[in-house]
């Protein structure tokens, strides 16, 4: 899991702006399917959304746990909806390269 700055989390809040949740957090919470689900997501997208149909009140605590099983980031928690980061382990494939 790589420390973000606020430099480097408002560029990932701009670019995670238009897309849409790709992983809901239902009645069965979080579950091993559901973070499988989460490290390919973030695997491919590199920045996801996950919104919190259920749970809103463990939100923060959830998304932690989901991010240290990934590896991965939290940029923020807008309302109900989580923003994680993870970047492609191959410089090469990176999506968002301008957080240096």
């Amino acid at each position: 899991m790589i420390e973000l700055n606020s430099k480097q989390r408002k560029i990932l809040e701009k670019a995670a702006h238009n897309l849409q949740p790709v992983v809901i957090v239902g009645g069965a919470g979080v579950t091993d399917g559901l973070i499988k689900m989460v490290d390919t997501s973030v695997k491919a997208h590199e920045l996801i959304k996950i919104k919190f149909n259920e749970y809103k009140d463990e939100k923060v605590d959830l998304t932690q746990k989901i991010c240290a099983a990934c590896d991965a980031s939290l940029v923020r928690i807008i309302g109900n909806v989580a923003i994680v980061y993870r970047p492609a382990d191959d410089p090469e494939d990176r999506v968002i390269k301008n957080l240096e």
